[in-house]
Order: C-alpha cells, then sequence, then structure tokens
C-alpha cells in the first residue's frame, strides 16, 4: 500500500491513547499501571508436512517499506541467517536501474527478477530472488491500468506457480477503495487461471486484516483501510475459490499474531499491529504444507518477514 496513506493514525487504526503516567489529579489517585504488551512468540519450525514428507522448499516474503532503506538496515544479512530457496520482496520502492549493489551481487541468489512502477519513481514495486532459475517469469497481471504500478510478479516452476503481490491499498478516506475492489476481482480471475493450470503460492502484502483476529483493534477501524467490509469480503472471495490462508489453517485460534505495525505511537514495542503479509495456497498443496511462520522479530522494515515450508 503506499505509505504515505499507510503510515498514519487514522489507516492504522493505531488510535490507543498513551497512558497516563502521572497521578489522576481529580481524584488523588495513582495513575494506573499500563498493561504489558502481548507479543507473539514464533513457535519452533515444523519441518514435516501432514503425510510424513520433509520440508524440500522454504520461500520467504518482506515488505522492505524500500529497499534502498532496508539493505542499509543490515535486512541482507537477516535474509542470509534464513537463507530461503526464494525470496519475495514488496515495496522496494526502487527503479531497476538504481538498485543497492549489494542486492544486485548476491550470489546466493543468481536468478533476480524486478518489477518497478512506471510512472511513479519511489513507488510500490515487487522482486523475486530464486537460487533455482524458473521455466518461466511474467509481470503484472495482463490489465494495464494495474501492471502500471509494478504490483505483481509471477515465476513458473515444475510443480507450482509462485506469485508474489503488493496488493494496492484504499488509501485514507477509503478514496482507493473502488480501484481496489476492482483490482479484487481482477486479481482473484487471474490466479484462477493459473491454479487451474498447475497448484499455486500467493504470498505478499495484501493489505488487508482478514478476521478481527488479525489486527489489534478492529473496533475502531472497521472504516478504515485494511478492515472494510469491502476488502475483507474481496479476500473471502478468493478463499472461496479453492485457497487457503496458510496461516489461519494451522493456527486458527492465534492471537497477536501481527506482521505490520505503524512508526507512530510505539506500536511495535506494545504490539499493535496488523496482520496483512501471507502466503495463500492452492487447496491442493495442504498436504505439502508444513508451516508457515511470522518473523516478527526480525527489524529493518515496518513490516516483518513471512516464511512458508513446503515438502514437494
Amino acid at each position: 500500500m503506499p505509505k504515505r496513506a499507510k503510515k498514519n493514525e487514522e489507516a492504522t487504526g493505531d488510535t490507543e491513547k498513551q497512558s497516563e503516567t502521572g497521578p489522576e489529579k481529580k481524584r488523588g489517585k495513582a495513575a494506573k499501571e499500563p498493561e504489558a504488551p502481548i507479543l507473539y512468540e514464533d513457535p519452533p519450525d515444523k519441518l514435516v508436512s501432514v503425510e510424513g514428507k520433509a520440508a524440500n522448499l522454504k520461500i520467504t516474503s518482506w515488505n522492505v517499506d524500500g529497499l534502498r532503506a532496508w539493505v542499509k538496515k543490515n535486512g541482507l544479512e537477516w535474509v542470509r541467517k534464513e537463507d530461503p530457496d526464494v525470496f519475495c520482496i514488496q515495496e522496494t520502492k526502487c527503479a531497476e536501474k538504481a538498485l543497492p549493489a549489494e542486492i544486485k551481487d548476491m550470489p546466493e541468489y543468481p536468478h533476480k527478477y524486478w518489477a518497478c512502477s512506471e510512472d511513479k519513481e519511489g513507488y510500490s514495486g515487487v522482486a523475486m530472488l530464486c537460487k533455482v532459475k524458473p521455466l518461466n517469469v511474467s509481470y503484472g497481471i495482463g490489465k494495464e491500468e494495474h501492471d502500471k504500478e509494478g504490483r505483481v510478479i509471477t515465476a513458473e516452476f515444475p510443480s507450482y506457480f509462485l506469485v508474489t503481490a503488493y496488493v494496492p491499498n484504499a488509501s485514507r478516506g477509503l478514496v482507493r477503495l473502488g480501484y481496489r475492489q476492482t483490482w479484487d476481482v481482477d486479481f482473484r480471475a487471474y490466479l484462477k487461471d493459473l491454479d487451474q493450470r498447475k497448484p499455486l503460492i500467493l504470498c505478499g502484502d495484501l493489505n488487508v486484516s482478514h478476521q478481527e483476529i488479525d489486527l489489534k483493534n478492529p473496533k475502531g477501524n472497521k472504516k478504515n483501510a485494511g478492515f472494510t467490509p469491502e476488502e475483507r469480503e474481496g479476500f473471502s472471495a478468493l478463499l472461496a475459490e479453492g485457497f487457503v490462508d496458510s496461516f489461519r489453517h494451522l493456527y486458527p485460534e492465534q492471537q497477536y499474531a501481527y506482521t505490520f505495525w505503524t512508526y507512530m505511537m510505539n506500536s511495535r514495542s506494545k504490539n499493535v499491529g496488523w496482520r496483512l503479509d501471507y502466503f495463500v495456497l492452492s487447496r491442493t498443496l495442504l498436504s505439502a504444507l508444513c508451516d508457515s511462520k511470522i518473523r516478527g522479530t526480525a527489524m529493518g522494515s515496518d513490516h516483518c518477514p513471512v516464511t512458508l515450508l513446503l515438502a514437494l
């Protein structure tokens, strides 16, 4: 989502007032101590599928909120430790000609693919870094009104498609909600077509918290971008086509598991967040699913990375 639209109180719902630290003057009582935040702890990785097969594919996705700044914050060091087979990036905000040398020269990922905004410098952008060369790579979803913003890369591998996406935000005041609804319909049709050919993995910043459990303040955000009924219904419609939210499939009742925190109001330290980053799978891949992770301690962006483990 466009950051200037997303990183504000209205768009993120970070409307909790800071707790007073001084005495309550009216009643002469000591102020109530603020409650300690409940943080999500990523459990140990599950490395075996329900069929007993060992994980052999690791994919990581991260909205880096500006690739050049993220590199300076040592984001690549974390990626090297995580060591995914494919690393998908959203919101690069960087034209291919301006890519940092550090990421262009990564020998671990000899096959690198970039999609950038055609009209706006420093806006949107996605990338995919692969250890193994895909059979085919395409950009966009075949509709100019969407593709000019550099939001989708699709890689075809022998047994699956991998799509990384940076879904457009409805923006402050919901001025792009109508466009977002059009996107949802067109993107869903694109994914359905791929799924008819071979199983699909979709990852990225999908710019929606699907259920109330997926954000800290659901009641105050029903009219804000990322949690409107229209956006949530769009995600529900995608799942109804035979796709699965891998994290919720494995952890249906897990609370406080977020992937985005606004920079304001110390939201990350208080865990006032949203789950906006996903791995969505074709239902036929569930037998291969080992784990879907939220790496909440990884720093360098206002989002944290998410990682998928499959046994294919």
